[in-house]
């Protein structure tokens, strides 16, 4: 690549960058083109090392890769990136409109729940239950409050899993249809209840819980078993515990030994 071509594909990053989503490391741009992202721009200082990634961990995308990272200098890579993640290579892809993921949150009968994350903090956290949701084949991840569940942080924590779910932030009076099961200490033991498809399952900040204004549209409350004096789990851990019930067997009698 000469310097002129550099200096282009870097102007195009800078002009696509402040309206697109960052992903950030091979592993998020895998799982994006796995599950249709419109990617607009890929670069790497290092293309045959990107190459050999694809080989080893996602060979159907091996062509795919060939055709569209573009190799550009190391240091005009460190000029078009905060910071050059480890695998050397960074792309911005398109974000899902609104009105595409509320389709998709909203469509009824629903095959699997939407998990709520109400009012989180923690950037690291929502990436995780994102890429926790996709991984269950969950239909989305609605977020209340003011945090953005694209931010790239959080894009990052998913590993680019966005795309493989419906994500997106909402306030509490625009939740999507269904019955909203709410985590809290209060509620049923989980392993007596069964968790519809059509559920909402709101889960609040390990510090707060949920809202008031959240538990008081609840349906059901529900609490995860847990030892005494222990105060919490972490979110994404309760995120996992709740799907994996969700998606298991026929739930037991909580009140026999060792349930």
């Amino acid at each position: 690549m000469t310097e002129d071509d550099a200096w282009t594909t870097a102007q195009l990053w800078r002009e696509t960058a402040p309206t697109a989503v960052l992903l950030d490391g091979f592993h998020a741009l895998k799982h994006a083109l796995r599950f249709g992202a419109d990617v607009r721009l890929a670069v790497t200082s290092d293309k045959a090392a990107v190459l050999k990634l694809a080989a080893e961990l996602a060979d159907d995308l091996t062509d795919v890769l060939n055709e569209s990272v573009v190799e550009v200098p190391a240091h005009t890579l460190r000029d078009m990136v905060t910071k050059v993640h480890p695998t050397g290579v960074a792309a911005l892809a398109v974000r899902p409109s609104a009105p595409t993921n509320l389709a998709i949150l909203s469509r009824l009968p629903r095959r699997s729940p939407v998990v709520v994350l109400d009012n989180p903090r923690n950037l690291g956290n929502v990436g995780a239950v994102v890429r926790l949701a996709a991984g269950f084949g969950a239909t989305g991840v609605v977020t209340t409050g003011d945090m953005d569940p694209w931010h790239p942080n959080v894009v990052r924590a998913g590993a680019g899993l966005h795309y493989a779910t419906a994500v997106e932030r909402l306030p509490l009076d625009a939740l999507p249809p269904g019955p909203l099961y709410a985590l809290d200490p209060e509620g049923r033991d989980i392993r007596s209840l069964v968790i519809p498809d059509d559920a909402l399952i709101a889960f609040g900040s390990e510090r707060h819980g949920i809202s008031p204004e959240l538990r008081s549209r609840a349906t059901e409350l529900v609490a995860l078993p847990m030892r005494p004096q222990v105060s919490s789990y972490n979110l994404a851990t309760s995120v996992a515990m709740t799907l994996f019930h969700w998606g298991g067997p026929e739930p037991v009698n909580s009140d026999e030994p060792n349930a």
